[in-house]
């Protein structure tokens, strides 16, 4: 992949952020829904800036799916974002232009203090957060209750000195988050928006690009797994997380664990040790990967995005997905105080799923 390819000279319409696989797939989805306007057509002036992390498996999905960009006529500008202390500078600095003259931003995490130091630069009169996940939900409760923006596993802790530093940076990219007169705010989501800020555009994500450019997939009879990062975000505990998937695999005849792309090598060789499940590391984010196929005839999960997107993706298949709550239990003591009432809102807002109680280890 050439750094910058494409990009020489062009004053982009759109101008969208990514930092992960998700977020790049969604802001496909967000594209695709508004081709059919014809100064809105796929290419037509987007241009799509991947600030890239450091960790393997990630680089590697937004490679893969930096090429399905590419491959819908839109540019693609890969920037080594964090590749060492002075990246920032040197990535702001390039983008400064094409963020001034750009009419529109759109966006995956606006809990981001890369993002966020890009908001106040940009002069756009129209900015689009398409889904970073279940962080969406506690944007939009933020953003309409007013409150600062902090990630939901974090909230509750003291301010460290970075956030200290940081906070002007972060409430002027609130104020530019907040619709106005001189700008306009749409939130692209697939997640439940309980609560709709003022003068805030909300736009249905119903995964009518995954569903045209991939499957119907193949469905085998048995189950699959969906991991998760709570372990590694400090949420729940190393030990009950283990004893948990064991008992769900041998439950519901799990064969298969698909790993989240945060989750640890040693957390996930002991996995496979200890349950005989087969590791899977998908190289693209897992409703491309499930609507590919093949997928198991029952996809479980613990409380986490795929339980909003998957039944989305896999919409007129056979496919059911089943989540396992948290219990209690298993959160270790720096977990948010809200962490508990956060995940099993994540679930029971979830629709067209079936819901299991929290497992009891053996």
């Amino acid at each position: 992949m050439s750094p910058h390819a494409g990009t020489a000279g062009l004053t982009p319409h759109t101008l969208a952020f990514v930092e992960s696989p998700v977020q790049l797939l969604n802001v496909l989805e967000w594209a695709h829904l508004r081709a059919p306007r014809a100064e809105e057509a796929p290419g037509g002036g987007l241009t799509l800036v991947v600030l890239s992390p450091t960790d393997p498996m990630t680089r590697g999905q937004l490679r893969r799916m930096a090429d399905l960009a590419r491959d819908e006529g839109h540019t693609v500008r890969w920037e080594e974002a964090r590749g060492g202390p002075l990246a920032p500078f040197q990535t702001i600095g390039g983008l400064t232009r094409l963020l001034r003259g750009a009419d529109r931003i759109v966006m995956g995490d606006p809990f981001s203090r890369y993002v966020q130091l890009l908001l106040t630069i940009t002069k756009a009169r129209e900015l689009v957060v398409v889904d970073d996940g279940t962080a969406t939900m506690e944007f939009v409760a933020q953003l309409a209750s007013g409150e600062r923006l902090v990630r939901w596993h974090r909230k509750g802790g003291r301010p460290g000195p970075r956030d200290l530093i940081f906070a002007p940076v972060s409430s002027a990219a609130r104020r530019r988050l907040t619709p106005s007169a001189r700008r306009k705010v749409e939130i692209f989501s697939s997640m439940p928006i309980e609560t709709t800020p003022e003068g805030v555009t909300i736009t249905a994500n119903a995964f009518a690009w995954t569903r045209a450019t991939f499957g119907p997939p193949r469905i085998t009879k048995g189950a699959d797994m969906v991991g998760t990062s709570l372990v590694e975000t400090g949420v729940v505990d190393y030990d009950r997380y283990l004893e948990a998937v064991a008992t769900l695999a041998k439950t519901h005849g799990a064969t298969r664990y698909f790993a989240h792309r945060r989750e640890s090598t040693e957390k996930l060789h002991r996995l496979a040790v200890e349950t005989g499940l087969e590791i899977v590391r998908p190289d693209l984010p897992l409703e491309l990967i499930a609507r590919r196929g093949p997928i198991g005839r029952t996809i479980l999960s613990f409380p986490s995005t795929v339980v909003h997107t998957l039944p989305l993706a896999l919409v007129g298949t056979e496919v059911r997905v089943s989540v396992c709550d948290i219990d209690p239990a298993w959160l270790t003591e720096n977990a948010s105080p809200r962490a508990q009432g956060f995940l099993s809102g994540v679930t029971g807002t979830a629709r067209d799923v079936h819901r299991l109680s929290a497992v009891t280890a053996a």
